[in-house]
């Protein structure tokens, strides 16, 4: 079972991604970072490994897909409360990332989606602690019947 979670992610300019991802308020773990690779930070057992892109060709056969045109994954990362994904989104946002959709509220969560400048999707989202138990249909119901 994984008890840390390494999410390997290309950067086309390495320094214009450390800047960015601490902006963020993230840290650069300086042990694992050098010209190739930077070990960002997010979480004590969270960590994006930022890798120029001829680096990550090294641990691949396959074609690099540019994140810009092509979307190969989404990293997707909970907060604490709706101000929180906001506050998060408005410092991605003035770093210099772009938000490619409008807010999506579900009532029981919340997210927000934004690009880094290499064009790396990152999602923050909210969900209701009691969605989370329930999950989202019994506590749709638990809503509806505390309206009625």
């Amino acid at each position: 079972m994984p008890t840390e979670i390494f999410v390997n992610l290309t950067a086309s300019d390495l320094p214009r991604a450390k800047k960015f991802f601490t902006d963020l308020g993230w840290e650069i773990n300086p042990l694992f970072t050098d010209d190739n690779a930077a070990c960002i930070v997010v979480d004590e057992r969270i960590y994006l490994m930022v890798l120029t892109r001829e680096f990550f060709s090294t641990f691949t056969k396959k074609e690099l897909p540019d994140p810009r045109t092509h979307s190969q994954l989404q990293t997707a990362l909970s907060a604490d409360s709706r101000e929180s994904v906001d506050a998060l989104l408005d410092r991605a946002i003035a770093a210099g990332a772009t938000e490619p959709k409008d807010a999506q509220d579900y009532g029981f969560m919340y997210s927000r989606d934004f690009e880094d400048p290499d064009g790396n999707e990152f999602s923050v989202f909210w969900m209701d602690p009691k969605a989370s138990e329930m999950g989202p249909e019994e506590w749709a119901a638990a809503q509806e019947g505390a309206s009625a």
